[in-house]
């Protein structure tokens, strides 16, 4: 089917024409008892009377105003407002604190806040730090009747929309009012929305990705606050949604609910996840119990947001979809920036008319060609289906082998016991970085160690990991995203407090450690040596068992060299001896050099805290 054309013009074009084409229609409802609902006209009109009440304030010479983003109709009416007024909107997470919030409104020099209660208490504390602001308002209250002057244009900016800050402090991504508008459309096309659709908003505050591209399809939303998804199932049913959208860990708590057998959906087709990743398990859980696609998409901050949507007619678990409409996407080698083949593992680029104008401060991301650096890793498959793997950030380099915290997850979550994990690198004086884990355990009584033990026996030994701590509780963002670089500074804390092991691993638990030293005086040209030993050791990391091996080579005698291995098992090592690859190695290096064990096996067990 050929792509539509995508729209030009506007942001605030996009409410005026919603309100002329569906007038006295429900534009957006909640399910807050005893507010009322707003029609299209209505949210126009609305907009109307803010746009000039902030013009009033704060003139018309296109500053920022910030303005708090709860899952409520006041944000949508002064979001338009705002735009309308030809001021930048700076939207504001309601959980934000005294230091955070004056971080966004000090960068993006707000004039004007439009704020919660909450919000404006934290604000008291630090508004004496920030003096280009010179209002503050309560979201919610009414707007005088006033008629604004108009502003705006499609290339100017419409809304500096921060980064979550995971992996640094928070950006501020520069839109305009082309980028929102044409992801409204995208967004509507890549989830089928209509003016039929009924959408309930089930988040934890109001994004405007919803916002707009409701607004171009002209469907209903229906807003639902309260964080208990059984409440939002049940909710959807009331108002007739034929869309839910939610978030990874609401339906992850979903998926694992003891009331989720009495539930089902009378109109709802689809379920669409966003914000981060949603465990394959969790979504063909839901899937088969209400028999509805279950979906996801991917979009950042500097993309307006979606550049990626799976869809409900042949989603693909753990994927989230081909390219939206109007956009492109490659994956390049993450060392060099070249172009990778289908099926490579790399960072994701993309480029199309949502992508940002750049950050306020800083360097862009944004190369000459229009290409955006996402900092992500991914996968395209030969349908141009998008896999992601992990954040550039956040994976690392175990003996030069990439290493993915999520795919080690992933294993550590495949295991009965574990509940829940994060896993960060850690640094490591002989392979760089390895893999350490905070693991949420369902027994009491579980031992680490062995959940370790069964996990990474199924492991690359590069992707073992070597320290874990348990925990009650993995925190996250109010998104549901993990701040691994705190947990990561944590973690390597608490690694500090306990002295280091023969073997370099330490858990919570006792453990077995095996070392054997060999030692071979060369009889050939060592080149030739060293190039079957790296061979070797290249077929020995791969053991089930084996953690690390360190190759001395004598300064006064050079053809003696000396290999110290470390296993976490004398079975393990004893089972490798007895392979056909070990004897073929053993063969080849009785060729080259004579070899004497020093010592090996010799067994230690190790209590916790134990040199």
């Amino acid at each position: 089917m050929p792509e539509r054309a995508l729209p030009d013009g506007t942001l605030d074009g996009l409410l005026t024409e919603a309100a002329v084409r569906y007038g006295d229609r429900t534009a957006i409802r909640t399910t807050v008892p005893g507010r009322a609902s707003l029609s299209f006209r209505e949210l126009d009109a609305a907009a109307t009377r803010c746009a000039a009440a902030v013009q009033g304030l704060i003139g018309t010479d296109g500053g920022s105003v910030a303005l708090a983003s709860p899952l409520d109709p006041a944000f949508a009416v002064a979001f338009h407002g705002i735009v309308r007024s030809g001021h930048a909107v700076v939207p504001v997470n309601p959980l934000l604190r005294a230091d955070e919030l004056r971080h966004l409104l000090g960068t993006t020099r707000a004039r004007l806040a439009v704020v919660t209660p909450q919000i404006l208490e934290e604000l008291q504390s630090v508004r004496v730090r920030l003096p280009d602001l010179a209002e503050v308002l309560v979201l919610g209250e009414e707007w005088p009747e006033a008629t604004p002057v108009t502003a705006g244009q499609p290339d100017g900016t419409a809304c500096l929309h921060f980064t979550s800050g995971t992996t640094g402090a928070p950006k501020a991504a520069v839109l305009t009012h082309r980028n929102l508008l044409v992801n409204a459309a995208q967004t509507a096309a890549a989830h089928r929305l209509d003016s039929d659709a009924v959408v309930l908003n089930h988040l934890p505050k109001y994004h405007l990705m919803h916002l707009n591209s409701a607004l171009s399809a002209g469907a209903t939303q229906v807003l639902c606050p309260e964080p208990d998804s059984v409440d939002a199932v049940r909710a959807a049913n009331r108002h007739g949604a034929t869309h839910f959208y939610s978030i990874p860990m609401r339906l992850t708590r979903l998926a694992a609910d003891e009331r989720l057998p009495e539930l089902g959906f009378d109109t709802v087709r689809m379920i669409a996840s966003g914000g981060s990743a949603l465990p394959p398990r969790s979504a063909e859980a839901l899937r088969r119990h209400f028999g509805i696609p279950v979906f996801q998409g991917y979009g950042l901050a500097e993309t307006s947001p979606l550049t990626h949507s799976d869809g409900p007619d042949r989603p693909r678990p753990g994927s989230v979809g081909p390219v939206v409409e109007g956009t492109e996407c490659r994956v390049v080698d993450i060392d060099t920036g070249a172009v990778l083949p289908t099926g490579s593992r790399g960072e994701v680029q993309v480029r199309g008319p949502q992508v940002m104008r750049g950050y306020l401060t800083g360097p862009s991301p944004v190369d000459a060609e229009g290409w955006l650096a996402t900092g992500d890793v991914g996968v395209q498959d030969e349908d141009g289906y998008l896999f992601l793997v992990d954040r550039i950030k956040d994976v690392f380099k175990c003996d030069n082998y990439l290493v993915s915290p999520t795919e080690v997850e992933k294993a550590l979550r495949a295991h009965p016991a574990v509940q829940d994990c994060v896993v960060v690198d850690l640094p490591d004086p002989y392979s760089g970085a390895v893999a350490g884990a905070f693991l949420v355990l369902a027994d009491p009584a579980a031992c680490t160690s062995g959940v370790l033990e069964q996990v990474n026996a199924g492991l690359p030994y590069y992707q073992r990991v070597r320290h874990a701590e348990r925990t009650d509780v993995i925190p996250r963002s109010a998104g549901g995203k993990i701040r691994r670089g705190e947990l990561r500074a944590e973690l390597i804390e608490r690694r500090a407090s306990v002295p280091p092991r023969q073997g370099g691993n330490t858990v919570s638990d006792s453990v077995e450690q095996v070392v054997a030293i060999t030692k071979f005086t060369v009889k050939a040209e060592p080149a030739e040596f060293e190039q079957a030993f790296k061979e070797h050791a290249e077929f020995m990391r791969g053991r089930p068992g084996f953690q690390r091996a360190q190759m001395i080579r004598s300064a006064r005698t050079p053809e003696v060299y000396v290999n110290v291995g470390y296993w976490t098992d004398s079975a393990s090592y004893l089972a490798v001896l007895q392979t056909d690859e070990f004897r073929g190695h053993l063969g080849l290096f009785a060729k080259l050099a004579d070899v004497e064990p020093l010592m090996g096996p010799v067994l230690f067990t190790l209590e916790p805290g134990q040199a």
